[in-house]
């Protein structure tokens, strides 16, 4: 009896999309933004470290980056509808809550 072999080689069709939920700090002892940031990338480590090169490149000091998850699928609602078509694009989305 035949049977397919499973491994982890396998490739996913679409792309990650992670979302990873923190604050942000624009000067030391600021109170912080809340932010998203919508990427696609290929594990968590890596969206991580691209999550904190953008918040970096856009001014930001540092972050405390509370959860990270991944999206099965497109969010209907704004801002997050175009973040994550960008993310697909391969930017790197941040949406700020002020």
């Amino acid at each position: 009896m035949a049977s397919s072999a499973d491994n982890d080689n396998n490739t996913l069709d679409d792309p990650m999309v992670f979302i990873i939920i923190g604050k942000a700090y624009e000067r030391e002892g600021d109170e912080g933004i809340d932010i998203h940031v919508m990427l696609s990338a290929p594990d968590d480590d890596t969206a991580v470290r691209e999550a904190l090169n953008a918040l970096s490149e856009e001014g930001f000091l540092e972050a405390d980056l509370d959860q990270i998850g991944t999206l099965t699928g497109a969010p209907e609602d704004e801002p997050h509808a175009s973040a994550y078509k960008g993310a697909l694009e391969g930017e790197v989305a941040i949406i700020r809550f002020a």
